[in-house]
């Protein structure tokens, strides 16, 4: 009786108890040690060419509706807008990604020479360079999205004082959008984002609306 309650007090003594613990910890590690860098090239190609289409196309359209009240002029003009710099933006960004992936490749074929790498790291390195094609897609995909913001916006709109603040309106709100969506993607304050496209769209509008009237009044 001695020994088994000798045995019994010895098993107490090993109860392990197991304690889990918060699984929130390492997930919040994870999203703080997210690398944002890695969202960098196409972040960047995606954010630019749905700024640059928005702003341009509004601007473009302004400046149209500062000397002329058709509406059919600004949607041409809008229009023909889009087109040209979805193609401007494509060929631009092909251009600059693909002499990114010459220079890498050349630094990565001189770095596998000194270090004699492997079949699967030449591999690795590859899958990390540049996709020039992918670059250039997105570009003129969202330079298009960004675009039809004004030209959708005024094509509906007969009045011609209404459709010119229904165009700077609706800009204002996809500009916001716009550098709210790059700086949550991107990891960086909200607020300045934001500031730095609404300002630089509210500029080249106004910029644009202003020199073309001065330019119409004086008949040239």
């Amino acid at each position: 009786m001695a020994g088994f309650e000798s045995h019994h007090q010895q098993s107490l003594n090993h109860v392990e108890i197991p304690i889990h613990g918060n699984h929130s910890l390492p997930q919040e590690g994870k999203a703080e040690d997210f690398d944002y860098s890695k969202r960098g090239q196409w972040l960047r190609a995606a954010t630019l060419g749905a700024n640059d289409g928005l702003v341009s196309i509004a601007s473009l359209m302004m400046g149209v509706g500062a000397v002329k009240e058709d509406i059919t002029a600004m949607i041409l003009a809008g229009f023909a807008g889009l087109v040209a710099g979805a193609c401007s933006m494509a060929i631009g960004e092909f251009v600059s990604v693909y002499t990114q992936l010459d220079i890498e490749v050349a630094q990565m074929k001189r770095d596998n020479r000194r270090k004699d790498n492997t079949a699967n790291e030449e591999i690795t390195q590859s899958e990390k360079l540049p996709n020039p094609f992918q670059a250039a897609m997105a570009s003129a995909l969202s330079f298009a999205v960004g675009a039809m913001i004004p030209l959708l916006a005024a094509a509906f709109i007969g009045e011609h004082k209404v459709r010119l603040g229904v165009v700077v309106a609706v800009s204002t709100l996809a500009l916001l959008a716009f550098g709210g969506l790059g700086a949550k993607l991107g990891g960086t304050p909200v607020g300045q984002s934001c500031a730095r496209v609404l300002v630089g769209g509210w500029m080249a509008m106004a910029i644009t609306f202003g020199l073309t009237r001065l330019i119409g009044a004086a008949g040239l």
